[in-house]
């Protein structure tokens, strides 16, 4: 890995991930290896806490829907369709 992408990948790992999720992660994403920690990972992944997920259930989320952390604006498009999930009665344990 490049000096650049070695804290992202030292952080996902500190979320559980091991050698093989996040090359799944970064072959399903490759952007997700250059997002910025403090601008995107670290509060995609405190949302996501805050809805009830533990470290590992958030590294299996970001493996199968790397998307979510790379692609996909928290403000714009995460917190209000989980909103609107909620507004047609699912809770945070669905």
């Amino acid at each position: 890995l490049e000096e650049t992408s070695k804290p992202v990948a030292l952080w996902l790992k500190g979320l559980g991930m091991d050698d093989s999720q996040l090359s799944k992660a970064i072959l399903k994403l490759p952007s997700l290896i250059g997002c910025t920690l403090e601008d995107n990972l670290k509060p995609k992944v405190q949302w996501l806490k805050a809805l009830g997920m533990v470290d590992s259930q958030v590294a299996k989320t970001i493996v199968k829907f790397p998307l979510l952390m790379g692609s996909y604006s928290l403000e714009d498009n995460l917190k209000p369709k989980v909103q609107w999930l909620k507004v047609l009665g699912m809770d945070d344990s669905q």
